[in-house]
């Protein structure tokens, strides 16, 4: 059984069963999603993903951040969408599912 999760307007993944995640460091979040970190460090300039802890030289992600970066990535190339658009359809996607998971 899976842990289901729901992600903030920030984009901040929150355990729905209270579950805490320990932030982890930006080249785990690229080496999770298969990026470079460099890639990772133009989303989070383009708001995709924000820091949860650490400092501006060392900051630290949710766990869940890689797979939204990873979906991220695919709409960018599949879709051939630019970075700016690739992050708002993220954004859409994550409003859809919150409409949805709130029922009729």
């Amino acid at each position: 059984m899976s842990v289901r999760r729901t992600t903030s307007r920030a984009g901040r993944a929150v355990p729905a069963g209270g579950i805490k995640e320990e932030p982890v460091e930006l080249g785990v979040i690229a080496r999770q999603a298969g990026v470079r970190i460099t890639l990772v460090r133009r989303y989070v300039e383009f708001g995709l993903l924000e820091p949860a802890s650490g400092s501006s030289q060392r900051p630290l992600f949710a766990p869940s951040s890689a797979s939204r970066l990873a979906k991220a990535e695919r709409l960018r190339r599949d879709l051939g969408l630019n970075y700016a658009g690739a992050v708002l359809a993220c954004e859409l996607l994550d409003r859809i599912r919150e409409l949805e998971d709130q029922g009729p």
